[in-house]
């Protein structure tokens, strides 16, 4: 389901024309045309070779592997921006792996949008973020009666739809400044080359994070697929 995915992102990311990766791959256009939409599956012989055309794993073209090299992480594979000596909480290594995952992932965001020299676009980011995990802490707080309710000021009514709508504005904002808008609460991304990047490219620049992001991508768009109905 992954590999016509992959092997066009592979292409499109090195420049290559399909004409010139069919006859470096020792196929016809229509076949890889084929194979890049999905319409035809190919043999093990043409994964290998395309796995040694672009140097990647055969985990990673077949979606097994969010990562180029094929490997699967596990919680001691992170680095910890906490720099934390305990590696697993309470006993759990799932904890563990998934803050460290969300925390890489934010180094590679907030390194990514400083390239945009966009206070008003760190700022609406960051209220997005921010919004999400005061959500997750306020319903974790309130799941227990005793809990002091004062903690917060906002109503408990109006929080979840208030809340949401906050998020809404903030993701709306960044929208526009990223196609180049300017808004009350600062200047648009003018040059959106900033933002080039490919998977190559963010691996070398921050090889210790991009791991955890690519692999945050991963079981992201795996938890959407749940919801997707099958065709």
């Amino acid at each position: 389901m992954e590999f016509n995915r992959i092997i066009k992102l592979l292409r499109k990311e090195r420049g290559i024309t399909q004409k010139q990766a069919a006859e470096d791959l020792g196929v016809s256009q229509a076949l890889l045309s084929h194979y890049e939409k999905g319409i035809r599956e190919c043999g093990l012989d043409f994964v290998v070779r395309v796995a040694d055309y672009y140097n990647v794993s055969c985990d990673y073209l077949l979606g097994r592997s969010a990562e180029r090299n094929g490997m699967m992480l596990s919680a001691d594979d992170l680095p910890n921006p906490d720099k934390m000596k305990d590696n697993v909480y309470h006993g759990s290594v799932l904890p563990t792996m998934n803050k460290k995952l969300i925390s890489n992932s934010l180094n590679v965001l907030y390194a990514k949008i400083s390239e945009c020299h966009s206070k008003a676009l760190t700022t609406e980011v960051s209220t997005y973020l921010m919004m999400a995990v005061a959500k997750m802490f306020r319903l974790l707080y309130s799941a227990e009666p005793h809990n002091a309710p004062s903690l917060f000021s906002v109503n408990a009514r109006r929080w979840p739809n208030y809340s949401d709508a906050v998020m809404q504005m903030s993701e709306a904002n960044v929208e526009a400044l990223l196609a180049g808008e300017d808004l009350k609460c600062g200047e648009g991304v003018k040059d959106p080359s900033c933002l080039a990047m490919t998977t190559e490219s963010l691996t070398r620049e921050y090889p210790l994070y991009t791991p955890s992001l690519l692999n945050l991508v991963k079981t992201s768009e795996t938890h959407v697929k749940g919801l997707t109905p099958e065709e």
